[in-house]
Parts: C-alpha cells; structure tokens; sequence
C-alpha cells in the first residue's frame, strides 16, 4: 500500500530543494524554477507561435535539465509533445515532423544544424526553431528557447483538458510494417504510470532519506538518481524527466552515457541510484577500468529495456557489489507494467519482477499474424507457469496508434486489452520472465528496429533484388544486432555498407554483418519466415565471432 503521508516536493516548505542538476556543468534547477519557467515558457508559445489545445511541438535533444521545463510549459500551452532521436538522419526527422504534424521544434546545438535543414523540408519557419541548452552567442542566442518566455499575465483561452482522453505524449515507437509509428499517451496515462512506478517502489527512494529494504543501507541524506538514459526515449522522458518532479528525487543528468564519466560522477556525488541497460551492465561485468571506482553509495540500479541473464547480474554483484533489479514495459504502457522490488532484488533474477498496481495481466496463446482473421478472436488464457504472449489492461495503457486506426485494432480489443507481442511466462511468485517475441522487432541497447524499414532501404540499393534482416544475439555487446540477408549476383558488400551507413542512424546499422544468399525463405503468401533463417543467422554469427576471436589469439 502506498502511504499518502509520505512528503512531497510541491508542498510549500519543500519548493526550493533541488531537482534537476547538470551532472557536468553542476548547474540546478530548483522545483520552484522548473514550476516558474515552464510556465513563462508555455506563456511564450501561446503569445509568440498561438500554440494551443492539440498543436504538436517536436523536441529533439540529448538529454538536459532544461528538457523537463520546456516540456512541461508546452504542455501548459494545450501542446501535444513529440520527442525524436537528435542521432536521426534529416530523413527520419522529416518522417517525423510530417506525420506528427509538429509546428514548433526545440532542439539542441548538437543537431541544430540537421534539424533545421529537416524543417525546412518540412516548410517549417526558422524562427518556429529553438535551442536547448549551451552557452550560446550571436544568432543563436536569440533563438534560444528562454528568448520565448514571457511573464505576460494575459493568459492564454482557457484549456478544458479531458485526461483520459486528450494526447499529452506522441512518442514514436517502431512497427513491423516499416516506418515508426506514433504511439498516442494521454495525461492520464502518463500521470498512472508514473503513480503506478513511485508506488511500486514503496519509499525505498525518497528525497529526503528512504527506508531500509532487504538490508540495503541508507542513503546519508536523501537519493541522488544519475540519469544517463535518453530523455527523448520513453523510459528516459517518463521515469527521469518526469517522475523526479514528483518524487523530489535530486536527479543528476548526463547528456548521454559515457562509461568512465559515470563511474566518476558515482563517486563524486555519492550517487544512490542509476537506471541502466544491459550493455551498461555488460560494462560493469567486464570492463577492467569500473573496479578503479568507489561504488560503495550505490544502493540500487534498475536495469530495463531488454533483458538481462542471471549469469550477468551476479557478475556485477559479486565483482563491484551493484545490485541490479530489473523492470519490463512499452512505449505503449507509459511505459512500465513490471518491477522488480527492492527487497526481493535478488530473487528469480533474470526475472522482471512483479506487476504495477492497477494493472491487470494474462498470459495468453500467441496470435498468428499471418492469419488475418485470428486477431479479431478473442484469445485463449493459459494456466499460470506456461509460455505465451503476455496482454495486459490498465490506465497506462496508450490510447492508439497516430492515424494508424488498422494497426490499433490489430493489439487492442474492445474491453481494453493490449497485446504486447511479447512471450514469456509468470511464476508462482508473479515474477515474469520475457523467453521471445511474437513481434519482430530487433531490439539493439533498448532501441527499437523494424526489419522491414531496413528491408526497405537495402531494396533501393541497385542490385539487391531481395533481402530479409533479422535480429541475432550478440555476446560481447550484450543486445541484439542487426543482420541482413540479400539476394544479388554482383553487388560489392563494402558498397553498399557504406551506402547504407549514410540512410539510417547509428542504432539501425547492420553491426551483425550482410550475408548473399540464393533466396530468401518465404511462406505461400510471401512472409518471410524468419524464424527458419534466424536459426542459421544465429548459428553463422557465432561462428564468424569465434573465428575472429581465434585469429586474435
């Protein structure tokens, strides 16, 4: 049960401790200064653009404190807030900007320049182009997003803002048909999870000093979260750049990972918790420099986006004293549905804990997409312990798909159930295991790749008449990786790597290599079966790594 007495930042005695802090700048940002700015911020819009209810602003950014406060004033405004990759290629982006429909962008100096030429395909003005961040100089500086805040008392037309039903959140979340798609969040969603989150974690992390659990120490004073996850993915935006705001947690941010950085800042700060992901873990388990650090103050890391082995969290344990529990969730759910608990961090490891509250869950038969009638009927539940593919319901869960009505049909029934596309199974502790997708997704560091959107790119490169690209498992970076497989009689593979590498941003390079085939593996209506090529994709990638680990010998 969450206790209600627990204190929280925004009562009036608490509104000057510190939120946000630059982890390299050390600049802060106080509750009272994110309340105040976002605010004169979302005045600004109204004034200077007329943002109001259900206008988009895009924000395309590394992570910075200043990404909560703008964020929150175009919500002020009635704005609906898409975030994107400032990695994307001017391509992606304008994909982005069209189909989000976004008519004021905020960007960071790191991809000003690209941003501004993917607006401007976009027929986007460049006064509608802010910036985030950075100590900034001449033409710039005017364009910096402070240069729209306005004191202003006029206020904007009164918003009448249905919470369960009005998008707060258009985040993008890639599909099996190719292009990623817009996944519709309600504040009422967002608002749920991150209630559901704080209450699963019990006060085990507070502001002012948690409570003890399964032996952990105590904090000296109140947690100190690093954030080194990107706030423009949803569990960054959610759990780092949002729920300290209601948590008062002191939240340090990096821009984006940096290994040694990380361990220093630990160190400095007497940092008390980190959200993770497994190539991060994988780090901590082998590279020889994290033993040079003093992790003592680290209480807890919370590892999600894809799974972690047990074989690797006992490694950390047992080599550095990190304890790593881990969590499971979706663009689509706000993201979180399951957590691991503080007490029970080293029970059914490799597990990814139990179920939020309010959320309920089944494990049901897994629905044949290849059956076009199969997603209409109603699927099976299985007893408790069997693998299958994992539904739940509850208030997190996303309102649709943007101007995609086919594909929302397709995983949300009519009572409100959302098909994951994820298989695994829940033990008689209601702990889940994720064992395999139904989706094909790749999953690389937690970013999600569509094989047909590659598919689609090889296909333009002259010569590769078919192709198929699938995930496989790569050890040593501890994710999956894109592989392809082609058809062609004459194209030179370095070619078209270097064609390829010039169309996509860095998460959707093929890292698990391009291979020429004879053909590709279909089924009578032309699938591909890639779970038939996916065996000889796995059992030739870990050949061709031992081959190269011998070669080095």
């Amino acid at each position: 049960m969450y206790d209600t007495k627990w204190k929280r930042p925004y009562e009036s005695s608490l509104i000057h401790i510190v939120i946000f802090q630059d982890a390299l700048t050390n600049k802060t940002l106080r509750f009272a200064d994110v309340h105040t700015q976002a605010e004169k911020f979302g005045r600004g819009l109204a004034h200077r653009f007329s943002i109001s209810k259900g206008d988009v602003v895009l924000v395309c950014s590394l992570s910075h404190i200043e990404m909560p406060v703008v964020i929150l004033g175009a919500l002020w405004a009635g704005a609906i807030i898409t975030t994107a990759n400032p990695d994307y290629t001017i391509g992606e982006l304008r994909h982005q900007i069209q189909d989000s429909g976004a008519s004021v962008v905020i960007t960071n100096d790191h991809a000003f320049d690209k941003v501004g030429k993917a607006c401007a395909s976009c027929n986007i003005s460049s006064d509608r182009l802010l910036l985030l961040g950075g100590d900034l100089e001449g033409s710039r500086q005017s364009r910096h997003w402070s240069s729209t805040c306005t004191s202003d008392l006029q206020s904007p037309p009164c918003l009448s803002i249905a919470s369960e039903e009005d998008v707060a959140f258009l985040v993008y979340s890639s599909g099996t048909t190719g292009k990623p798609k817009g996944v519709r969040l309600s504040h009422y969603n967002v608002i749920s999870n991150i209630l559901q989150y704080q209450a699963a974690e019990s006060g085990s992390m507070s502001w002012d000093g948690s409570k003890t659990s399964g032996g952990i120490p105590f904090p000296s004073g109140g947690d100190r979260i690093l954030a080194c996850l990107p706030f423009f993915h949803i569990y960054g935006l959610t759990i780092l750049a949002l729920s300290p705001i209601y948590s008062g947690v002191t939240t340090f941010v990096l821009p984006r990972f940096n290994l040694k950085m990380w361990c220093q800042l630990i160190q400095k700060h007497k940092i008390t918790f980190s959200y993770v992901v497994p190539p991060i873990v994988l780090h901590l388990a082998k590279d020889p420099s994290v033993t040079d650090y003093d992790f003592s103050s680290l209480r807890m890391t919370h590892s999600g986006a894809a799974p972690l082995t047990r074989e690797l969290v006992e490694i950390v344990y047992n080599r550095l004293g990190i304890r790593v529990k881990q969590g499971y969730g979706l663009s689509e759910t706000s993201p979180c549905l399951y957590q691991g608990t503080w007490e029970d961090w080293n029970v059914d490891i490799g597990s990814c804990g139990a179920l939020l509250p309010n959320i309920e869950a089944k494990i049901c038969v897994p629905v044949d997409e290849s059956n076009v009638h199969s997603t209409t009927l109603a699927p099976r539940s299985l007893p408790q312990g069997e693998i299958g593919e994992l539904h739940v319901r509850g208030p997190n869960v996303f309102l649709g798909y943007h101007n995609n009505q086919a594909a929302t049909l397709g995983c949300r029934s009519e009572d409100g159930w959302f098909r994951t596309g994820d298989v695994g199974y829940i033990n008689s502790r209601g702990n889940l295991f994720i064992t395999d997708r139904v989706k094909e997704l790749i999953k690389y560091k937690g970013f999600q790749v569509a094989p047909a959107e590659l598919e689609g790119h090889l296909l333009e490169f002259s010569g590769v008449s078919d192709c198929a690209v699938l995930g496989v498992w790569d050890n040593k970076l501890a994710t999956e990786v894109p592989r392809a497989y082609i058809v062609s009689q004459n194209v030179d593979i370095h070619d078209l790597m270097e064609w390829y590498k010039s169309r996509v941003v860095s998460y959707k390079l093929l890292r698990g290599g391009i291979k020429v085939i004879e053909s590709i593996p279909r089924n009578a209506s032309g699938k591909i079966l890639r779970r038939k090529l996916k065996e000889r994709a796995q059992a030739e990638f870990a050949k061709e790594q031992r081959n190269v680990d011998k070669a080095r010998l």
